[in-house]
């Protein structure tokens, strides 16, 4: 709901709350765990100093497919999306080998080189999402690009655009508009649930500045229809601040959870937690959504959930109300009852901001964000073994 429908003395008392429930999220132990990391692309790759934010995807054959846009700058008119492949036999990373072990002229060791995936001759674009959907009767899925084009000043007027690859990533098609509806976005994969339906977590964004989302920005959800390629949206969720960038996880048949990135502007929120809601209907609908006060801040910066093949939730966020560092996880093993917190995977005076994770058909998860003033493509693999262990404390939602 908008912020002007609550009271000067709501507000007030409000916010003496969360500056108490800050305290107790600062206050709550936390440990440092370094992962094995490798830069998959750095400032001087070609394809512009902007690289942001990064989305990852297996192909069938094994090999990875990792995407970003780059260009001058967020905003700039040159950016396009750009993608590079990693072959299956070099995708894992020694345990020993850390951020810059591997780098050839700014690109990752065996990473291809660059390729141009999608660009619009007269507007910028951004946000890519990369997906190999699912094999059907022994043939592989179509993998599908997803990305925003933007139509006005801010990403306020943008619509989503798609492509997509018959041949493993080899070529693509023209490109397409899934959705007319302007404000809408894209930036979490898609998720097949057990009904077998496909959705996308989209977002509708009200802003008329570049440095504030308003209360009135929602996440959602597009459901695709295979016979017809048709993508229909869902309703939204709803919270004071506004929410955006959805990760949905199913946790039982028709049950979803979504963690969001919270509204507002990027000044320092006491007040800003990640956005949590839930649907009993496989997303069709969703409850209002609520802070995850004191447990989950959040700068106003995306945030990951992956579903593993355990059932298992991990969860990736900035465990911060006004940094984008540190980088932090949280492990579920009972469905997002409880959850297992306190551990900082990337920390420091950098920025580590839009992770986005996939767990790869040998259960190593992959998780890939930007860093360096969104000029840094880095790549983490490790196992959930090798982080059960490793959190200090356990929560209950």
């Amino acid at each position: 709901m908008p912020s002007s429908s609550v009271t000067r003395r709501d507000a007030l008392a409000a916010l003496l709350a969360a500056g108490s429930a800050s305290s107790a999220a600062q206050s709550s132990p936390r440990v440092q765990r370094s992962l094995p990391t490798e830069v998959v692309a750095d400032r001087s790759v070609p394809t512009g100093q902007y690289k942001h934010p990064a989305a990852i995807t297996e192909l069938a054959n094994g090999d990875l497919l990792v995407a970003w846009y780059g260009g001058d700058g967020e905003y700039a008119p040159n950016t396009g999306v750009y993608g590079v492949c990693l072959p299956a036999g070099n995708r894992n990373l020694g345990s020993n080998r850390q951020v810059a072990s591997n780098r050839q002229g700014g690109l990752g060791a065996h990473w291809s080189t660059p390729v141009l995936l999608a660009r619009d001759p007269f507007r910028s674009v951004g946000n890519p999402v990369v997906w190999q959907a699912p094999t059907i009767n022994g043939q592989p899925g179509w993998v599908w690009l997803f990305y925003v084009v933007r139509f006005g000043d801010t990403w306020a007027y943008s619509r989503i655009a798609a492509k997509v690859s018959k041949d493993g990533a080899r070529t693509w098609s023209d490109a397409s508009l899934i959705s007319l509806d302007e404000g809408l976005l894209v930036r979490g994969k898609p998720i097949t649930l057990s009904n077998g339906d496909t959705l996308l977590p989209v977002y509708r964004e009200v802003a008329e500045d570049r440095e504030s989302v308003g209360p009135d920005t929602v996440s959602l959800f597009l459901r695709h229809q295979p016979k017809d390629n048709t993508w229909t949206v869902s309703a939204p969720i709803r919270s004071a601040m506004g929410n955006l960038q959805p990760a949905p996880a199913e946790v039982a048949p028709g049950r979803l959870l979504a963690f969001c990135r919270r509204g507002g502007d990027y000044q320092p929120n006491p007040n800003g937690w990640v956005v949590y809601a839930e649907s009993s209907d496989f997303g069709a609908t969703w409850s209002p959504g609520r802070p995850l006060a004191p447990h989950f801040p959040n700068p106003n910066a995306s945030v990951e959930l992956l579903a593993l093949r355990n059932g298992h939730l991990l969860l990736v966020y900035n465990h911060s109300h006004g940094s984008r560092s540190p980088l932090s996880l949280a492990l579920s093993e009972d469905g997002g009852k409880s959850w297992k917190v306190g551990l900082d995977i990337a920390t420091g005076a950098q920025d580590y901001a839009y992770p986005y994770a996939i767990q790869a058909s040998d259960d190593r998860i992959h998780l890939v964000y930007t860093s360096h003033r969104r000029s840094q493509v880095n790549r983490a693999v490790f196992t959930e073994d090798e982080i059960r262990d490793a959190f200090p404390q356990t929560i209950r939602l």
